[in-house]
């Protein structure tokens, strides 16, 4: 396999998901967003070009996939694909670390990508602890 600075597993993560916005993206997608405009309305206010690459880049990655729900004009939902939901941990992770570091920071609800194929998913809000 050619790597692109190193091959360091951390280099490799961090070139994929190390700016400010992926794993935004990926928590969004695992807590049941699923449309570019739910992606928009979270509330650190991503811009929209933002949003467009971070999505053309997991795609390209592997870790997410999409599906037209609409024709004309195309619209996507997004998903996890299996590769995706591995990160499912390392959030959680973060997540626990989070709370501990910064007392009084968003509550979130344990919540796999799996299981936010229901109605009720979409509803999913961080709680405030």
């Amino acid at each position: 396999m050619t790597f692109k600075r190193s091959s360091c597993p951390i280099t490799n993560v961090l070139d994929l998901l190390g700016d400010k916005w992926t794993l935004l993206v990926i928590r969004d997608v695992v807590l049941g967003k699923r449309r570019y405009q739910e992606f928009l309305a979270s509330p650190e206010a991503m811009a929209s070009n933002i949003l467009a690459e971070r999505l053309n880049r997991l795609l390209a990655a592997g870790l997410i996939r999409r599906h037209a729900y609409q024709r004309n004009p195309v619209r996507y939902e997004y998903r996890l694909t299996k590769r995706g939901e591995g990160l499912e941990p390392i959030l959680e992770a973060i997540i626990v670390w989070g709370k501990k570091q910064y007392p009084g920071t968003k509550k979130f609800p344990r919540v796999r990508a799996s299981e936010t194929r229901t109605p009720h998913a979409r509803n999913l809000k961080p709680q405030k602890a």
